[in-house]
């Protein structure tokens, strides 16, 4: 049961990627709204029919009447339901930027043709926009928040608007599926003391630490401080945890560098230097950021920051391709989306 779920799931997946393919602007027409009877409409549609069988029964000209008004009232509510999106256009201003775990704002705008849409909403997963309404001949300009899990690139599978009005018998949506990508920075987490394996030379190379023959100072353990630097011994003899911070370790104050956190995680190194790029530009610090393949020479300002921050979030994520469907970024393994695509 389960693999004919995600069968057809997945065939439902190709459909609307070939009726609607990724772009930033979207131009909703008959050939691309989808419309169905709500809970509501379907009660209503059953209570037209049994009118229309009791009329029916009983030979009675007042029930016809009141079944055939009722029954163009609902044939109104339809159309109406689908001219508030048929002519719509909806695009991509900005994909936004923001921090892992947040709601990451993107910027939409709506213009309406020869139509007004009214009481529309926009949604994905676990977020919406209610009550957008847009004049005819006009456009407007909306925020819709993303929710994002991961640092990397941000980009949902399809962005859903659709609208009840007028009488909430009847619903018809459609989809954009955006084909830009906005960015999920890694969340900031505060950074031990450690100074940067590189040098201020103009070239960015690793050198080795001094350690165990210099002089040392003895601080309480922090959260956040990297196991090898705790005093294990001293621990085991009194049961207090001390850091040791070594004198003879190199390197320079305006580099923040991936390799000054040996034995942590790759996540949370980035956690780490995010914090620290975010301290620097508070501080109006001169510094500079050292990534495996990837160098950003030493600056200062938000701009920078801005710039060192993008660099975090995607480093070692592949942007985005056109096929992809997953939604809220791109975290998965590349070899999982092929294994799926061909089963």
């Amino acid at each position: 049961m389960g693999m004919i779920k995600k069968l057809v799931k997945r065939r439902w997946q190709r459909w609307i990627g070939r009726r609607i393919p990724r772009a930033d602007v979207q131009v909703f027409s008959q050939k691309n709204i989808f419309i169905l009877p709500t809970g509501a409409g379907v009660v209503y549609g059953v209570l037209l029919l049994i009118m229309l069988i009791t009329g029916i029964n009983y030979q009675n000209s007042l029930i016809y009447l009141l079944t055939f008004v009722l029954g163009a009232l609902f044939v109104g509510a339809m159309h109406q339901t689908h001219r508030n999106l048929s002519g719509l256009t909806l695009s991509m201003v900005r994909a936004g930027e923001g921090v892992a775990g947040d709601d990451v704002p993107f910027s939409l705008r709506l213009s309406a043709g020869k139509d007004a849409g009214l009481a529309m909403r926009l949604s994905v997963e676990d977020s919406e926009l209610d009550s957008v309404h847009v004049s005819s001949g006009q456009s407007r300009d909306v925020v819709l928040p993303i929710p994002s899990a991961h640092r990397g690139y941000l980009r949902p599978d399809r962005i859903r608007i659709e609208t009840r009005f007028p009488f909430g018998l009847l619903k018809a949506w459609s989809w954009l599926r955006p084909a830009s990508a906005g960015i999920a920075y890694p969340r900031p987490l505060a950074a031990p003391e450690v100074l940067s394996q590189v040098d201020d030379g103009s070239e960015a190379k690793s050198e080795a630490k001094v350690a165990g023959q210099d002089n040392a100072d003895l601080r309480p353990w922090r959260e956040g401080d990297m196991s090898q630097r705790v005093m294990w011994k001293r621990f085991a003899r009194s049961g207090q945890m001390v850091v040791a911070d070594w004198e003879g370790e190199q390197g320079s104050p305006h580099w923040l560098d991936f390799n000054s956190f040996p034995g942590t995680d790759t996540e949370l190194r980035l956690s780490y230097l995010a914090w620290l790029v975010s301290d620097r530009v508070q501080k109006g610090a001169r510094f500079g950021l050292n990534l495996p393949g990837d160098v950003i020479d030493p600056d200062t300002g938000p701009v920078h920051g801005k710039r060192c921050l993008r660099a975090l979030a995607v480093w070692g994520e592949k942007p985005p391709r056109e096929q992809d469907t997953l939604a809220f970024g791109t975290r998965k393994a590349v070899d999982d989306i092929e294994q799926e695509a061909a089963v």
